[in-house]
């Protein structure tokens, strides 16, 4: 395990970023299940326990705020208004945990959905900006329970979870949420920007 709270390229103490994300609100099996893991990992040294408030899928990346003007994120977001209107509500499952080296996180299925609302949201950051961030491959759809806080051995991680059964819990997304994220305290926190409803 690595600590995953290291400074990646652009961030620092108060900087704050646009992105979209899927968030939990008001879902609470979803709290039930982070709830579960939360208590399955609690004396598992060097992991940091996300709270319900802070549970969220990661979507896709607008950029930092000083750098995006204002009014294009504007433009992005009547962009994505009018192509998620396109795109009906669903639900989906969120199963076993597996360890990543910075994070625990619940693989989340059906893909595909979720996938179709980012090609969306990149699609309208595009017809905004010249560089869309972020890569279009490789996304693999998940909701972190727990962010690694040190370096270590993943083996007491991996041996806790192997001793608990945790239900899977289901979500039903029907928005699609921008925000204004930072990771002043060693934790994603955010203010709401837009909130942009499915068809």
């Amino acid at each position: 395990m690595r600590d995953h709270w290291w400074w990646r390229p652009g961030w620092g103490l108060g900087r704050r970023f646009y992105t979209w994300h899927l968030i939990f609100d008001g879902q609470e099996d979803v709290h039930r299940l982070a709830a579960d893991y939360r208590g399955a990992l609690a004396e598992v040294a060097g992991l940091t326990p996300i709270p319900d408030q802070w549970l969220h899928l990661t979507m896709q990346g607008i950029g930092f705020v000083g750098e995006v003007e204002e009014t294009d994120v504007d433009d992005i977001v009547r962009g994505a208004i009018d192509r998620l209107s396109k795109i009906p509500s669903f639900d989906l499952r969120l199963g076993e945990a597996i360890v990543d080296p910075e994070a625990v996180l619940v693989p989340v299925t059906p893909a595909e959905p979720v996938r179709s609302v980012r090609d969306a949201l990149r699609a309208a950051i595009g017809d905004v900006l010249q560089e869309v961030p972020e890569k279009s491959e490789g996304f693999v759809p998940h909701v972190s329970v727990a962010y690694s806080a040190a370096g270590g051995r993943a083996e007491p991680i991996v041996q806790t979870l192997a001793a608990h059964t945790i239900t899977p819990a289901t979500a039903r997304i029907g928005a699609v949420e921008l925000i204004v994220i930072h990771r002043d305290n060693r934790m994603y926190e955010w203010a709401p920007h837009t909130r942009v409803s499915l068809g």
